[in-house]
């Protein structure tokens, strides 16, 4: 049975190719390689979500860990990703966690989490996977200790986070635990702070309460509604692991991963950030107008938070960020972490003394336009025509009218039309499918561009 690693790590059906024996394949190729990098002192963090069975993977993996003779620190309650993550950094070991993210209930998986706190790169994910069936020696040494790992990631947040200015905020806040991970962490943050809020949804449900653990505004339709029906109140939330957020303004509208990127930027540099911002070839064009009007340089990462969080790691980065949602910033790890995400849009109103909306119509009047987009999916009979398609799109020197000024290949072929008008072809990776983007500044230009691109 194959075992691949996405972008973040693997992911299958609980009960098909997700059950024991791949996941006991998988736990000795992470062991194997911890072992033969840093050796058998290294500390192994587990830690799982709130999903089906996640639980009980992570104790055989950790029983598994410890049997090979490695310190395993098991953590005693489901626990988000960023603070799995920031204890992997604080304590200098690697981690593995239990979640499917926000796939559909059925998945489950696991993600490797080097010592550096951030996704695991392709080259860790192959030698991995070329350990999987070779096994190792078991060293003497193991030993297996419980542990809540919220306490050190709340201290942390303390460098942060300006709490006392959340404090001053005259918005209210509504936070939909949407059944997932940051239940008992982002409310209890709030609690100890002393920070008003209502919540909904604040209780594990391996089902999702029917939906999907995705804060995407299909699947917040309660939080829209009691933000509708709740005056002068934003709502926030996150997906299963809780490195993704989701922004609800008062109006009841859904602020974009794009749109939160952009006003985190301005407020961090106001805060006295420096150095560049990163995002990957799927971000919007709004965040290079931003940069720009901010004397910002613009660090372009192919499509997955692994690439971002590399970026991250080699430059001087105020804020790194993609379009799914997830994002970090400077003095942070390099890994998404939507609890973070929530509290900086937070504070940022609370600095400004506006609303969330007016903080949107801030950084369109700063980027002087707005931004439209759309997306088309193109359904192929085999992976074998993706290839032959992109290699066809990077021979475009027009589209209709509109002249190509320039084409990158990083990730599928992205073609730009001017600095205001993109267009980007990339294959879903997990089946025969091309997703092509549109964004432009015109609603008029968009549709034209949409009929006039064909291939």
């Amino acid at each position: 049975m194959s075992i691949t690693f996405g972008t973040d790590g693997w992911r299958a059906v609980l009960g098909e190719e997700f059950n024991g024996e791949n996941v006991e394949r998988l736990t000795i190729a992470i062991g194997k390689y911890i072992v033969d990098n840093f050796g058998y002192e290294k500390p192994v963090l587990v830690g799982y979500d709130p999903r089906k069975s996640a639980d009980e993977y992570a104790a055989f993996c950790a029983n598994v860990l410890k049997a090979k003779g490695l310190p395993v620190y098991f953590s005693s309650r489901v626990v988000p990703t960023p603070v799995l993550a920031y204890n992997a950094k604080q304590k200098n070991a690697c981690a593995i966690m239990f979640t499917a993210s926000h796939n559909p209930p059925e998945y489950l998986g696991m993600k490797f989490i080097p010592d550096y706190a951030g996704p695991a790169t392709s080259e860790i994910t192959d030698e991995i996977l070329s350990n999987l069936d070779k096994g190792f020696k078991s060293g003497e040494n193991g030993s297996f200790h419980k542990i809540d790992f919220g306490e050190n990631y709340y201290e942390h947040l303390d460098t942060i986070i300006d709490f006392d200015k959340i404090k001053s905020l005259k918005t209210g806040i509504v936070f939909d635990g949407l059944f997932s991970a940051s239940i008992g962490y982002f409310d209890k943050i709030l609690e100890k702070k002393g920070i008003p809020f209502h919540s909904i949804h604040m209780y594990h449900d391996f089902e999702f309460g029917g939906g999907m653990p995705d804060p995407k505004p299909r699947f917040l339709k309660d939080l829209i509604t009691k933000i509708k029906n709740t005056p002068n109140s934003i709502g926030l939330a996150n997906d299963g692991d809780a490195d993704r957020f989701g922004v609800i303004n008062e109006k009841g509208e859904y602020v974009s991963p794009n749109e939160v990127i952009a006003i985190l930027l301005k407020y961090l540099v106001k805060k006295g950030y420096e150095g560049s911002v990163v995002k990957t070839v799927g971000s919007s064009l709004l965040i290079d107008a931003i940069a720009k009007k901010l004397n910002i340089d613009v660090i372009e990462t192919p499509v997955g938070f692994k690439h971002v969080g590399e970026a991250m790691r080699r430059n001087k980065v105020i804020i790194g960020g993609e379009e799914s949602g997830g994002l970090s910033i400077q003095g942070h790890i390099p890994e998404k972490d939507g609890l973070i995400a929530n509290l900086l849009i937070l504070e940022a109103m609370a600095d400004s003394g506006k609303s969330l909306v007016e903080l949107q119509d801030d950084i369109y009047e700063l980027a002087e336009t707005r931004f439209y987009t759309d997306r088309i999916d193109l359904k192929l009979d085999t992976q074998d025509e993706i290839q032959s398609i992109l290699d066809k799109v990077q021979t475009f020197k027009t589209v209709g009218k509109y002249n190509i000024t320039s084409v990158d290949t990083k990730d599928g072929v992205k073609l730009m039309l001017g600095q205001k008008t993109k267009l980007l072809v990339r294959p879903s990776g997990t089946e025969p499918l091309l997703r092509i983007y549109f964004e432009t500044t015109d609603e008029n230009k968009l549709e034209y561009l949409k009929e006039e691109f064909i291939v």
